[in-house]
C-alpha cells in the first residue's frame, strides 16, 4: 500500500468523470472512491472547479481521480469551468461519462463522446440514478448504476480496471540500456535552482529504474565527475547528466562511454523523442521576430537564473544570432493557440502524464509547429546531440 501511495502523479492512471450538471457525477465519484471526495448537493453546478486526488483503487492500483464541472455550465463563469474541463481532457487516460438514466443521453453527452473518440480516450458510459429508472437499453461499454444505493459500483471499477491495462508498466527509463552490475553515473548539479533538501523527480525515478534493472547507480555532482570516474573500479556503461551541465560534462566523459541526459531519457519515456529531435533541428530556420514558446509541466517559483525564464532564451538567441520573442507557460496552462509560434521548447515533462504530452504534441503537429524539449535542444546547440543519441541508433539516424 505504501508503495502505491508514493507513486508519482505522472505515472498514475488519470480517470476523469464527465457529464452535464446535476447528473450525479460527484455522487458516482464518491461511490467509486468510497470516500467523500466531492461535495454533493441537488443544486446545479455544485462542482465549480475540477477536483483531483491521487489514491489507490482496487483492482486498478494507483490512480488520479478527477471530478469535473458540468459540461453544460452557462454564463461567463460557466464558460471558464467548461474550459477547465477541456484542459482535464488533455490528460485523461480513461473517461467516465455520467448520464442521468431518467433522461438518457443528450446532445451534450454526444459531444463529450465525440471528444473522447477524437482524442482516442477509452471511455465507459455510466447511467446513474438506476433507482429512478431501470429500463435502459445498454451498449457494450455502458452500465446502469445507482450511486445512492451503491448498485453496480464494483462493476464500474472492474470496467475501468480493464481499460487501464497499459504498456507503461513495461517501459524503462534507462535500465534497458544496461546489463546486470553495470555502473551508471548520474550527474546532478546542486545550484540555486535545485530544490533544497531533496532530489528532483527525474533523478529519483532514474535511480529506481537502474536499481530495478540490477545496475549499480553512482550519483555525483558534475564538479566531482572527474574524481568519480577516476575512482570507479570499472568504466561505467552510461553517464546521464542534467541538461544544464551538458557543455561541461561532455568535455569529461570519454567517447567510449555512452552519454545522454535526463531530459532525453524522459522524452523517450514519454514517447516523443523522435519529435523532439526533429523539432531541435528547426532552430536553423528561425528568423528575427519569430516567437518561441517555452513551456514547463510544473508550476514553481522562478529563480534569478531559472533555466526556462533566463538561460534558455539567452542560449537560443546566442545560438541563432536572431532577435527572438518569447512566451512562457507552466502547469496545465498550455496555450490554446499555437499558430503564432515557430517553435515550442518543452521541459522534460516529468510532472505530466504521457497522454497530456501526446495531446500537446498532436496539437503542435496539426499546425506544423516544431516541438522539442530542453535536453534535446541543449544537446543540439552544444553540438553533442549525435553523441547523446548513440544509445538510440534509430533516432540518431534522423540527424544524418
Amino acid at each position: 500500500m505504501a508503495d502505491l501511495n508514493l507513486t508519482p502523479s505522472a505515472n498514475r492512471v488519470h480517470i476523469g468523470f464527465f457529464g452535464r450538471r446535476n447528473v450525479g457525477k460527484s455522487s458516482v465519484v464518491n461511490a467509486v472512491t468510497n470516500q467523500d471526495l466531492s461535495v454533493v448537493s441537488d443544486v446545479k453546478g455544485t462542482t465549480t472547479d475540477p477536483v483531483s486526488k491521487a489514491m489507490e483503487i482496487l483492482p486498478i492500483g494507483p490512480v488520479v481521480i478527477i471530478d469535473t464541472p458540468g459540461f453544460d455550465d452557462e454564463g461567463v463563469l460557466g464558460e471558464l469551468r467548461v474550459k477547465k474541463t477541456k484542459q482535464i481532457l488533455a490528460k485523461t487516460d480513461i473517461a467516465v461519462l455520467v448520464v442521468d438514466a431518467s433522461v438518457g443521453k443528450t446532445q451534450v453527452d454526444e459531444q463529450l463522446i465525440s471528444i473522447f473518440k477524437d482524442k482516442e480516450i477509452p471511455y465507459i458510459v455510466v447511467y446513474n440514478k438506476a433507482d429512478l429508472k431501470d429500463n435502459v437499453n445498454l451498449n457494450e461499454n455502458e452500465i446502469l448504476v445507482s450511486a445512492v444505493k451503491k448498485q453496480n459500483i464494483n462493476e464500474v471499477k472492474e470496467r475501468i480496471g480493464a481499460l487501464s491495462k497499459r504498456e507503461e508498466q513495461d517501459k524503462k527509463i534507462c535500465s534497458d540500456l544496461i546489463e546486470k552490475d553495470d555502473f551508471v553515473v548520474l550527474c546532478c548539479p546542486i545550484d540555486e535552482s535545485a530544490p533544497k533538501g531533496r532530489m528532483i523527480l527525474p533523478q529519483v525515478q532514474a535511480i529506481r529504474d537502474i536499481l530495478d534493472g540490477n545496475g549499480i547507480c553512482v550519483v555525483t555532482r558534475e564538479t566531482q565527475l572527474v574524481e568519480t570516474l577516476k575512482n570507479l573500479s570499472k568504466k561505467p556503461k552510461l553517464v546521464v547528466t542534467d541538461s544544464q551541465a551538458f557543455a561541461f560534462v561532455k568535455e569529461i566523459v570519454p567517447k567510449d562511454i555512452m552519454l545522454t541526459s535526463f531530459s532525453i531519457l524522459f522524452a523517450r519515456y514519454k514517447g516523443f523523442l523522435k519529435t523532439a529531435v526533429k523539432g531541435a533541428t528547426a532552430l536553423k530556420n528561425l528568423q528575427n521576430g519569430d516567437k518561441v514558446l517555452i513551456s514547463e509541466g510544473c508550476s514553481h517559483h522562478r529563480q534569478c537564473n531559472d533555466i526556462g525564464a533566463v538561460k534558455m532564451p539567452k542560449w537560443l538567441k546566442d545560438f541563432t544570432g536572431k532577435d527572438l520573442q518569447f512566451d512562457w507557460s507552466s502547469g496545465t496552462g498550455f496555450p490554446e493557440d499555437l499558430s503564432q509560434y515557430k517553435l515550442v521548447v518543452h521541459c522534460g515533462a516529468c510532472m505530466l502524464n504521457e497522454r497530456e504530452m501526446r495531446s500537446r504534441i498532436k496539437y503542435a503537429n496539426t499546425l506544423d509547429v516544431p516541438f522539442t524539449n530542453y535536453g534535446v535542444i541543449i544537446a543540439y546547440m552544444n553540438g553533442i546531440l549525435p553523441r547523446s543519441l548513440e544509445v538510440f541508433p534509430d533516432i540518431r539516424e534522423l540527424l544524418d
